[in-house]
């Protein structure tokens, strides 16, 4: 059965969180994961290249095919970028493990287009990543529209944020899934990943995954047990995952928001038929990236040298 841990941030100063005012909050409401994680990885090394052992390793353990890691670019609105060089760099250098998403700054017009297209075509990353309330834009924006066209034209999916964040320096609407309903409705060839999932709107992100079948959903920073934890608000992605979203269902640790261990141990316990399983732990994402198990074929390595030949 094949693995995939959709989201991730590797713990190197070019990759990592870094310090950023406006997702505070963050470390607040996720403080006693981020210090589970802490411990998984023997975080508090003296040496980055140890803390980067330690991660690896975790994932050699559990026996991870395939880990997907992002670009950030909100440079117009927070001054912060993680370019997709640096993520393709680090794909290439821990092959076959690494895949990348690239991120543009919808701010930016058809320099973030020519970027995008950069990081797809010649960099070999895999998707975008549009982190919505980062760029103080809904869903549905139009600056975004550009950008999906060119999602359907290049064949790669878009993974946006949709649910509300905890940053408490925007508001929490951006993310609406009505808004995403808009989006496929205009653009249904369009491959999109919704991640966090939807909380507090999850029936409504049912509702629009159920409506358009390329609508996937990503349990990302959210811990398996609570699918199945009464007054959670989860409970429903359990049900509709299990049946008619069962093809749908990606699921990110979101690491270091929590521990990569716990968060597959907790998938490994919930009450979902085998062939569920199979499909929510990897083989979901697999289908929807073209990774094919046998070989592991189809590496960000694999992409950016054939295109730059």
């Amino acid at each position: 059965m094949m693995k995939v841990d959709y989201a991730s941030i590797p713990p190197t100063a070019a990759l990592g969180r870094g310090p950023s005012r406006h997702m505070a909050n963050y470390d607040k409401v996720f403080a006693a994961s981020l210090a589970r994680a802490a411990d998984e990885t023997a975080i508090e090394s003296s040496r980055d290249a140890d803390e980067l052992a330690d991660y690896l390793k975790t994932y050699d353990e559990l026996g991870v095919d395939r880990v997907v890691i992002r670009a950030r670019d909100v440079e117009t609105t927070f001054g912060v970028k993680i370019s997709n060089e640096t993520v393709a760099e680090f794909c290439r250098a821990h092959s076959p493990r690494f895949l990348g998403l690239a991120s543009v700054d919808p701010h930016k017009g058809m320099t973030a287009l020519r970027e995008f297209e950069h990081a797809i075509t010649r960099l070999g990353l895999r998707g975008l990543h549009l982190p919505c309330f980062e760029h103080k834009l809904d869903v549905n924006a139009k600056e975004l529209y550009p950008l999906y066209a060119k999602c359907i034209e290049l064949d790669v999916p878009v993974n946006v944020h949709v649910g509300m964040s905890f940053s408490s320096a925007v508001r929490m609407t951006y993310g609406l899934p009505r808004y995403l309903d808009e989006v496929m409705v205009h653009f249904p060839e369009l491959k999109v990943v919704a991640s966090v999932p939807g909380f507090p709107w999850v029936l409504e992100l049912i509702g629009v995954a159920w409506r358009h079948p390329n609508v996937h959903i990503a349990l990302n920073a959210l811990r398996p047990k609570y699918l199945q934890t009464a007054g959670s608000g989860f409970e429903p992605l359990l049900q509709y995952g299990r049946t008619v979203l069962r093809e749908r269902i990606l699921c990110g640790s979101n690491w270091p928001l929590q521990s990569v261990r716990k968060y597959f141990a907790e998938l490994d316990v919930l009450p979902l038929e085998e062939d569920v399983r199979a499909g929510w732990v990897g083989g979901n994402a697999a289908r929807l990236f073209r990774i094919e198990e046998a070989g592991r074929a189809a590496d960000c390595s694999a992409q950016a040298a054939s295109a730059q030949r």
